[in-house]
């Protein structure tokens, strides 16, 4: 307490000075830390009584007016500045709706006080700009109980700096390791493991890391890396030995060769498959198991399925022939492994027939500037912008000025056919770039000169997306590499390292930020080939680690220590039931935006669930288990959590039992074979893993008791038991 006792008085003798007060840098920070320009107040849409602020302050001159002159200046007072409207409704002096936010006695008061006093100067260009937030402490190491009271200071263009830990607004990014008094600054650590607190003051965030380790006596030898261990691993142990955090042992090779079957395509392994691999002694013969499967055909079917998520392969936004163009060309550069730079770069210049170059469907799907530079920045950057439309993202860097500039890129993109609708005529679309068009800045009512994020505005261009994708692709776009290395790591362990995977911002830090940065630099030595970089992930031993946690790592939930258990997605265990029942699902129909259902002749019996075109097909079973419908470019369309009906479905439904008693069904066969062989294959189709001792002694004791005339519904009854286990419903 002390401290901030301190802080404010050395805050005080700064402001009893006779400086000039900045509106930018003095009057809206305190403005934003009463939380007078805050959604819920007069920075809303329509403000509030009748005063309206732009939100979190993002447009300071409009502020300045609305202050000073709107209602004939009536909101401030330069002969009594203490009568103020400005200073009497916020210290509820007179009615105040909001009530009292705001103390005659406080340093806020004072300011705004002074301000008035030297006649409400304006913001100018001349100010000084503030050039970046220091947060200390920045990096700490502390234990559970610590309150460490952290510090902002501004550094301004003119070289000055400023305390401003008063009215910096702070919040905490994960609440169980710490959590943080957004008006003080002062921090309680309260758990154990790597959190972040972050300071926004004037537009600008910066963040502090705070570790507490767990209490546990780890020797160091369990964070000795094996003679195979690559980058994933050193920064992944470096990690558990900085958190006291012991690894878990070694999946055994069952768990692997099905972990890694259904992570990198989908597909259960055979019983033959899981037979050889047992039996093979090499010491390699993971690393060799993982080349086989990154050059498999189902690899590309299930990688074209989880891309197609990202750009919106969907049967309600597009027409058939269309989506089937899309699909295909999508499909044909994960065949031919091209680069992830490449691939983009074919996207975000596409132009010419819809139907000939399925990439320019991509425009077919996102029809304005607006929604091309948010799908652009969300899908290939994992960044949302959507918010700096309206107003600075108040969770963001990005400004109004900055969301105009960057989808005035597209504002020259152009398709005749487009009709406002992608599912309007056949479907076939030409996309040109026209000559001439900008994009109008609402705020201004001029565009907004054309610049990609974080970069000067550019010179006239035929086409101004060639300079965007020059932008995007480039090496040293912090964004571009990250956010596709990140959603790869996120395929292989159920979680991003910055999660969720859409939501790379600087708020949002990740859970290890040197594996990031490593894997990140990885994929471009690699030319972003990212077969490379899944074999880098699949051949680490972060990767191979067993599930079942250790008393000394059981907490952790984000740092892998083990290998984290999540159900499968909805396409891979339709796929999977389909692997072990022999049974396929018919796709016959699709589900419009409207709800109508349309016929298809699209998908031929035996297609797979991860070989469908899109996600508007209409499967009971798939939109239970939270397939992504691709409405949005958001990863969190997609879910894989449990729920009450999922269980009804499997206990119940027709998916399984139906499947079970089909005459063609994969019981047919094993009902006429010894106990002991039947067991054994029915563990290897469903689990991937021979039974153990006591599981078939148990199962056949239970065969031997069952009269001939109901051996097949036991079986049946073995194989339901079987496939609504976690064990078969989870990757593990």
């Amino acid at each position: 307490m002390r401290i901030l006792l301190c802080l404010f008085a050395v805050t005080s003798s700064l402001w009893a000075a006779d400086r000039p007060l900045s509106f930018r840098h003095d009057v809206l920070p305190v403005l934003s830390k009463a939380g007078c320009n805050g959604g819920g107040c007069h920075g809303a849409l329509a403000g509030k009584g009748g005063f309206r602020l732009s939100l979190n302050a993002y447009d300071p001159a409009t502020d300045h007016y609305n202050i000073t002159r709107e209602l004939r200046g009536r909101r401030v007072e330069f002969n009594e500045p203490a009568r103020s409207l400005f200073l009497i409704k916020p210290t509820a002096a007179v009615r105040h709706k909001g009530g009292k936010v705001l103390h005659e006695d406080s340093e806020d008061y004072q300011i705004l006080l002074k301000w008035i006093q030297q006649g409400a100067p304006a913001p100018s260009d001349k100010d000084a700009q503030l050039t970046r937030l220091e947060l200390t402490p920045g990096n700490a190491r502390v234990k559970k109980g610590d309150t460490p009271q952290l510090k902002v200071t501004a550094h301004f263009s003119d070289g000055t700096r400023r305390d401003v830990t008063p009215w910096a607004k702070f919040d905490s990014t994960d609440a169980s390791v710490a959590v943080v008094n957004e008006k003080t600054g002062r921090a309680e650590v309260i758990g154990f493991g790597q959190g972040a607190i972050t300071a926004w003051y004037s537009g600008q965030i910066t963040m502090a890391r705070l570790t507490s380790p767990w209490p546990h006596q780890i020797p160091d030898t369990a964070f000795a890396a094996g003679p195979k261990a690559n980058l994933v691993d050193r920064h992944v142990l470096s990690q558990l030995r900085e958190l006291n955090l012991k690894p878990s042992p070694a999946a055994t090779d069952s768990e692997f060769i099905r972990r890694a079957y259904l992570d990198t395509i989908g597909v259960l392994p055979k019983p033959s498959e899981v037979r050889a691999f047992l039996a093979d002694q090499a010491a390699d013969k993971r690393n060799k198991l993982i080349d086989q499967l990154l050059a498999r055909p189902e690899f590309v079917d299930y990688w074209t399925y989880r891309w197609a998520d990202l750009f919106l392969i969907s049967g309600k936004k597009l027409r058939p022939n269309a989506l089937k163009a899309y699909y295909t060309w999508l499909r044909g550069e994960i065949a031919k492994n091209t680069p992830w730079d490449q691939l983009v770069r074919q996207v975000v210049t596409a132009r010419g027939d819809s139907f000939e170059n399925g990439a320019t469907n991509f425009y077919a799907v996102h029809q304005e500037p607006e929604t091309m530079a948010e799908n652009v920045s969300q899908a290939f950057m994992s960044l949302s912008i959507n918010c700096a439309k309206c107003h600075n993202h108040p969770l963001e860097k990005w400004t109004n000025d900055q969301y105009y500039a960057f989808a005035n890129l597209f504002a020259r993109v152009r398709v005749k056919g487009w009709g406002g609708d992608a599912r309007n005529g056949d479907g076939k679309r030409t996309l040109f770039i026209a000559s001439r068009g900008d994009l109008l800045q609402p705020r201004t009512g001029k565009p907004q000169p054309p610049a990609p994020l974080d970069r000067p505005a550019i010179a006239a261009n035929a086409d101004r997306r060639a300079v965007l994708a020059d932008w995007l692709t480039a090496p040293d776009n912090p964004y571009f590499t990250r956010s596709i290395a990140n959603r790869v790591w996120a395929n292989f362990f159920g979680q991003g390292i910055v999660d969720p995977v859409d939501d790379l911002r600087v708020s949002n830090p990740a859970s290890n930020e040197p594996l990031l940065q490593g894997l990140a630099k990885h994929l471009v030595d690699n030319k972003y080939d990212l077969k490379a970089l899944m074999r880098l992930i699949l051949t680490s031993d972060t990767y191979a680690r067993s599930s079942a946690p250790l008393p000394e790592n059981i907490g952790d939930t984000r740092y892998h220590a083990r290998y984290y258990p999540r159900r499968l997605m909805a396409e891979v265990l339709q796929d999977a039931i389909t692997s072990v029942t022999k049974v396929s699902p018919k796709y016959a129909n699709i589900t419009l935006s409207d709800g109508s259902t349309a016929k298809t002749d699209f998908y031929k019996d035996g297609t797979r669930a991860l070989q469908l075109f899109d996600s508007a097909v209409t499967s009971y079973f798939l939109k239970t288990f939270g397939r992504n419908e691709r409405e949005i470019t958001c990863e969190c369309e997609r879910s894989n959590k449990p729920s009450m009906v999922q269980v009804l479905h499997l206990s119940n439904g027709k998916t399984l039992n139906e499947n079970l008693r089909a005459e063609q069904s994969s019981v047919t066969p094993l009902v006429t074979k010894a106990n002991a062989a039947l067991i054994e294959e029915a563990y290897l189709l469903c689990l991937a893993r021979p039974p153990s001792a006591e599981e078939t002694q148990r199962l056949e004791a239970v065969f031997k008791a069952t009269p001939a005339t109901e051996r097949r519904a036991v079986v049946e009854d073995l194989f339901w038991a079987l496939m609504t286990s976690r064990e078969f419903l989870f990757q593990h």
